[in-house]
């Protein structure tokens, strides 16, 4: 993949990861660091605005603070509640206006002692990724920092009940050593779905789609994104489908078929019960069975008004970008037209779907994911947001993904009126792909270990460097780009799908550019030259660790820019199978390779004149004109090789 580099790490760069790693150690309570201590009481805003480059920002957010609703430290941070989102930008804009690296950190410092912990951890995780003065700086992983938000209550306090009675007094500046630990069993959490928790519940998976929204925050403005993000709306599209389509993939492994769809008028079927609590003891709300979501509350608490008549605003807001869809022209405030059916109307409805900032009109179209999500989350006069209020806890709830096939439903109505490609836009001329071979591939479960110590896993291992090999023949030599897709062969009743109503249920898998000389060409590819997927982020200790060797003139340490944080886990590139060999298709095409922008968000996804999800975000009208001779489709079947006591191999370790 073109754009990302390995860097060895001087003693600068060391020492600012090493910074910025103590800062989240622990932030449920006061750092016992001394010299963070220290520079928490010293720390000034007032009479040194001149260390901001937009010093009015700073203080913005020094009024937001001195004010009686700020968010108090132990009450819950939930980035789609409006008033603490608002100040969550404030305090990021703090980190990232800084003049230099010592402004960040010492406002980062006073921030960890003083600011609200979730909100800290937020804003100052989308500072570190999008400042200049971080740029490198790796992320510890969220699961580690939260780990109220991965494993159940009853996890949790088996951990704390082991440090009570078995690590006694121990001084904190140690914990960072490696030592020995305590593996704690852990199971999925029951509810209607629970056969699908091993997906669902997995902490790479919930972790991928919460640094999706670090690197990309819905709200975060254009001029602070340290890339082109000309592209943000359709990327949205992208993810969310993606997410879809291997969720489905999934669901036909266990038997299962279409996702359901979100009936408002009808109680709801699905009942969610997280077990989850949050770290001041208050349990994430449930949603019981047969709960009525058509029903408009008026939240008593002044801080929810956002929230009241949740389910008239769906209602107004979806009705709205319906309207503009079959109209085909969105308004902007001052009544100005912008049409929908332009080579940019596509990124323009995804703006609007995700109310970020360049949303023709946020407030006629509404903050329509923040207001559903309250809704589906059955928080209505709860103490506490539900899990669809949180990036990092959103794809354990079944009703997530119901969610999403309704957002992904707004996008696909427009591609409808906009209508299938043409041949010649998917024709890709002297170009011909005779076959695709693959590796036998198995899938099966694993015991993982993930450490929990800041509270006081559960995943399924896919396949490792498989391969696989495309022959492709060519009338020249020319540079194409190569995407592998994975999709159904099947419904769950064991009928062919046919293209034209399955290509939206497609996961990518990989792609490339490739340079095709004239003649037979065949193409090698290993799992692990995919930058889609990745293997575990960095332990938090691990990470430290390597960091203060490099420091002390051991090991060097390299690091990769820019930190991609938007890849999904390697573990579940493939659906599970079953035993007998579940059938899936491959599906290969070959196009016509464009240089994306140097500076290009996701560069990777933006090398051709079409958009991301190309060729399969189009219908398709007649087969026969959708099978030019440079695509091809092969079935492949997925193993699933079943262990002894399979059901027994989630683990967590603090």
């Amino acid at each position: 993949m073109s754009g990302v580099q390995y860097k060895v790490a001087d003693k600068v760069f060391l020492e600012k990861q090493k910074d910025i790693l103590r800062l989240f150690q622990h932030v449920h309570q006061p750092t016992f660091f001394k010299d963070l201590v220290e520079v928490a009481k010293t720390f000034k805003f007032e009479g040194h605005w001149d260390q901001w480059t937009m010093p009015e920002y700073v203080k913005e957010f020094w009024q937001f603070y001195q004010e009686e609703d700020f968010l108090k430290q132990d009450e819950i941070f939930s980035v789609f509640h409006p008033q603490h989102l608002k100040q969550a930008i404030a305090l990021f804009r703090v980190f990232y206006y800084a003049k230099d690296f010592a402004t960040f950190y010492k406002s980062a410092v006073w921030a960890r002692q003083h600011v609200n912990p979730g909100m800290f951890v937020y804003a100052l995780s989308v500072a570190v990724f999008h400042c200049k003065h971080t740029e490198g700086i790796i992320l510890p992983p969220i699961y580690e920092i939260f780990p109220h938000y991965f494993f159940t209550s009853e996890v949790i306090t088996k951990a704390k009940q082991y440090k009570q009675h078995y690590w006694g007094t121990y001084k904190h500046e140690v914990e960072l050593k490696e030592k020995s630990g305590y593996a704690i069993n852990a199971d999925y959490t029951k509810h209607t779905e629970e056969w699908m928790s091993y997906f669902t519940e997995d902490i790479g998976m919930n972790a991928f789609y919460y640094y999706k929204n670090i690197f990309m925050p819905f709200w975060l403005d254009h001029e602070c994104i340290r890339f082109d993000a000309t592209k943000r709306g359709e990327w949205f599209h992208y993810y969310h489908n993606q997410i879809l389509a291997r969720y489905y993939l999934e669901r036909l492994s266990n038997g299962k078929g279409k996702i359901p769809t979100i009936n408002y008028e009808e109680p709801t079927q699905f009942e969610y019960y997280p077990a989850l609590s949050y770290f001041n003891g208050k349990p994430f709300p449930a949603r019981p069975k047969n709960a009525k979501l058509n029903l408009d509350v008026e939240e008593t608490d002044s801080s929810l008004k956002h929230f009241s008549y949740c389910y008239t605003k769906v209602e107004d807001y979806e009705r709205r970008i319906r309207e503009a869809i079959d109209m085909g022209w969105v308004y902007t405030p001052e009544g100005k037209i912008i049409y929908l059916y332009t080579q940019e109307g596509f990124e323009t409805l995804g703006k609007i779907v995700e109310s970020d900032p360049e949303s023709p009109h946020v407030r006629f179209y509404g903050y329509l994911q923040m207001v559903t999500r309250h809704l589906l989350g059955y928080s209505h006069h709860a103490l506490a947001p539900s899990v669809l209020e949180h990036f990092e806890t959103s794809m354990r709830d079944p009703m997530f993904y119901q969610f999403c096939k309704r957002m992904l439903y707004f996008f696909k109505k427009h591609q409808h009126h906009m209508g299938p490609y043409e041949k010649k836009h998917l024709f890709m001329h002297g170009v011909k792909v005779e076959d695709f071979q693959v590796d036998k591939l198995v899938t099966f479960f694993d015991q993982y270990f993930t450490d929990i110590s800041n509270a006081v896993t559960v995943d399924e291992k896919e396949f490792q460097q498989k391969s696989f090999e495309i022959q492709v023949s060519s009338d020249k030599s020319v540079d194409a780009l190569v995407k592998v897709f994975i999709g159904p062969k099947y419904d769950e009743f064991g009928y062919e799908v046919e293209m034209k109503h399955n290509y939206m249920n497609f996961f990518e898998l990989d792609r490339f550019k490739y340079t095709l000389k004239s003649g037979k060409n065949v193409i090698e590819r290993n799992s692990h030259e995919n930058k889609f997927f990745n293997q575990e982020h960095f332990t938090f200790k691990s990470l430290y660790n390597q960091v203060e060797k490099a420091l002390t003139g051991g090991e060097t340490f390299k690091y990769q820019l820019p930190q991609e944080y938007y890849t999904f886990p390697q573990r579940l590139m493939l659906p599970r199978g079953d035993v007998s060999g579940k059938t899936f298709q491959f599906f290969v095409v070959v196009s016509q390779y464009e240089q994306p922008k140097s500076d290009a968000f996701c560069h990777f996804l933006v090398d051709t004149h079409y958009s991301m999800s190309y060729p399969l975000d189009r219908p398709i009208e007649f087969e026969r004109e959708f099978w030019v001779p440079n695509f091809f489709c092969k079935d492949v079947k997925v193993y699933h090789e079943e262990l002894v006591n399979e059901k027994e191999f989630t683990y967590k370790k603090f």
